[in-house]
């Protein structure tokens, strides 16, 4: 289990040493792709180290923001890149632990999470004693920053987790997680971090947001317990700041959180889903097991593709280990993912991007 989402346990950094470059690989890569990856051609890999997860496309779609941690650095902080995996520079403070960053469409700012001012050391690890868990740390708020890292402002203060965040393609609007409520639930606000909504009120997890293209609709990861000891176990873990993402399905909503519909059934952990550049359809990652119509168990992640009605499920990727976190460039003609393909040390995870064939 650890093994399959170590890079989803994001731990902080005070040091820093750049990653590897492309340049510094041979100048005519081999296409990484399986040959059951009839949707990939030219699978390059952008980073050779550590565990990096969460790249994301300008809407130029000339650069990556995403995070990581390798080397001195110790937990995840944010870096950029170009889509050829050169010119990689951390952008985030170096301190407490940051996670989920974007860019904002004009490309003048970048949006990210960190916990550095509840503390500059990385937070403790969560608790695998009680079995698989992630951490939700209450250190966790939101910022804006100029591409450089510069300019650093804070959009949200109050108390408990607030993460996940994305932006509308139009930059009008920030969609994001938050616990300020006592429950895990997805807000919208505007880009400037005013007029803050509520959108979800289930009991349970709502998380991971992501806007349609025509910013009408929102896609997000969810858990909503239902018997009385599934109840139990969500609460008791959350006072702890921790949450069990064993079971996750895909849901959709319109932008003011009405029409709620949940479009996967799988009896998996599916999570990480965008959308592609026509709106129509969905990209996420699961654990879904085609043969045993269930979860695979948590050591394999494979990417799908999904209508947003919940119809034609496919699988995109069929590599070992893990799959996850895709996103199409805005032209729909490149998919960047991160993957355990092709690593060179136990647990690492890297960057992958490739040209999207219909």
């Amino acid at each position: 289990m650890k093994q399959a989402l170590l890079f989803l346990l994001a731990l902080a950094a005070i040091g820093f040493s750049s990653l590897p470059t492309l340049s510094a690989q041979t100048s005519n890569p081999p296409d990484l792709a399986t040959p059951q990856e009839k949707h990939l051609h030219n699978v390059r890999q952008l980073t050779f180290s550590g565990q990096n997860a969460e790249a994301y496309f300008s809407a130029d779609g000339t650069k990556l923001i995403f995070q990581s941690s390798h080397g001195d650095v110790k937990c995840d902080q944010i870096f950029i890149m170009n889509i050829d995996g050169s010119d990689q520079h951390m952008v985030s403070t170096g301190k407490g632990r940051t996670t989920c960053s974007y860019f904002y469409p004009d490309g003048k700012k970048i949006l990210f999470s960190s916990t550095h001012l509840a503390s500059p050391e990385c937070p403790p690890r969560p608790d695998f004693s009680k079995g698989y868990v992630w951490a939700v740390y209450p250190g966790y708020d939101i910022f804006t920053a100029n591409p450089d890292g510069s300019d650093l402002k804070q959009l949200t203060n109050t108390p408990g987790y607030d993460a996940e965040a994305t932006i509308s393609i139009d930059g009008k609007k920030i969609v994001f997680t938050s616990l300020r409520h006592g429950d895990l639930d997805i807000y919208s606000m505007e880009a400037d971090g005013t007029h803050v909504k509520q959108l979800t009120h289930e009991l349970g997890y709502d998380g991971g947001p992501f806007y349609s293209p025509d910013r009408k609709w929102i896609v997000y990861r969810a858990y909503h317990p239902q018997t009385e000891k599934e109840i139990s176990d969500y609460q008791e873990l959350l006072k702890q700041n921790l949450i069990r993402p064993t079971s996750l399905e895909l849901w959709i909503m319109k932008a003011d959180g009405s029409g709620k519909r949940q479009i996967t059934n799988l009896g998996a952990a599916s999570f990480g889903p965008s959308y592609l550049a026509d709106g129509k359809r969905i990209i996420f990652s699961s654990n879904y097991d085609p043969v045993t119509h269930s979860t695979g168990g948590m050591g394999n992640f494979e990417l799908w593709l999904i209508n947003s009605d919940g119809s034609g499920l496919e699988r995109i990727t069929y590599s070992d280990g893990f799959d996850g976190f895709p996103m199409f460039s805005p032209d729909g003609k490149k998919l960047v993912w991160a993957s355990n393909r092709n690593a060179k040390a136990p647990h690492e995870t890297n960057i992958f991007i490739a040209d999207w064939v219909p």
